[in-house]
């Protein structure tokens, strides 16, 4: 298989064929970001061989009747049936749609049992697409998509240079919505800064409820030296809020979501994890938030945000 420096999947995608079709991001300027810095390019198409051959792999894999008794000859793990596909890259969903197109057609030809195709999306993806090619791409497989909106905050988008306003998230997600496009939603908890988290969490509410994320995952804000917010701070342009207060911030979101969704903290940046529905579990959910906020020490948290090696 094909892939190029360290690949990033949300956690919920463990179990979908990881095929890489881009590597990098196109946007590659938000000032917290450094997840593909370990790249020598900002991004990169895989070419259609590439992806092609790595199909072949999987389909030896995957549907040859005779590679689960190769696999077990050989000490091995028999591949496991999978019905999903996930697009590697920063954003694949910016590739133009008759590429994307190609691409699930490929997956179909070698594949047939793949039902689903998801990546990680920016609004600016989405907008670059007419609501024909949304409707198409879905008729294609495409859905479930991974969206680090990051916040509904506009000073804070501005600041970090996400590249859209509050506003875009809900016109590109609406369309989303009427494609029947599936989408769930990154929340980078901390990212409006010392002293404005709560307010940042309520405008990023306002923003969720008008649309229809399956999931809502929280991140927290990691800071690392080689990251511009890094140096915005040196400078004394920017403050982090506490770890504590990133907590109070996660509460404050929760409190105020209204819509039926799935609520998460899944990654390796929160020092406690935890997924619930609401509203069915919208209680017991507020519940650990404020146990964690009670009896949480600052200094073990602040250690285990320093002591990340990457996200």
């Amino acid at each position: 298989m094909h892939y190029t420096g360290t690949i990033w999947r949300p956690p919920y995608e463990a179990a979908s064929l990881l095929l890489e079709v881009t590597a990098g991001c196109t946007h590659h300027r938000c000032k917290f970001c450094t997840l593909y810095n370990d790249l020598p390019f900002k991004f990169r198409m895989s070419p259609l061989e590439d992806i092609e051959s790595d199909l072949r792999e999987a389909q030896i894999l995957y549907a040859d009747p005779i590679a689960p008794l190769t696999a077990r000859l050989q000490g091995q793990s028999a591949g496991r049936r999978i019905q999903r596909a996930f697009l590697t890259g920063a954003n694949p969903f910016v590739l133009k749609s008759e590429r994307l197109m190609e691409i699930s057609r490929l997956i179909g030809q070698y594949l047939p049992f793949i039902q689903t195709i998801g990546c990680f999306a920016r609004i600016t993806d989405v907008a670059g697409k007419s609501d024909e090619e949304l409707a198409a791409l879905h008729g294609a497989g495409f859905d479930g998509l991974t969206i680090g909106v990051e916040t509904g905050d506009d000073e804070a988008l501005c600041f970090m240079n996400k590249g859209y306003t509050a506003a875009d998230i809900v016109t590109q997600c609406q369309r989303l919505d009427k494609a029947d496009i599936h989408y769930s939603f990154f929340y980078l908890v901390g990212i409006s800064g010392a002293g404005h988290g709560e307010t940042g969490a309520k405008a990023t509410a306002d923003i969720f409820n008008q649309l229809h994320p399956r999931l809502v995952g929280v991140n927290m804000l990691t800071i690392y030296p080689d990251s511009e917010l890094y140096q915005e701070i040196e400078r004394g342009r920017w403050k982090e809020e506490t770890e504590i207060e990133k907590y109070k911030e996660v509460r404050t979101l929760l409190e105020n979501l209204t819509i039926p969704t799935r609520f998460a903290a899944m990654g390796a940046s929160n020092a406690f994890q935890f997924y619930g529905v609401i509203p069915e579990e919208k209680d017991a959910l507020s519940a650990a938030l404020d146990k964690i906020i009670a009896t949480a020490r600052e200094e073990e948290l602040r250690e285990y945000r320093q002591t990340l090696p990457h996200l």
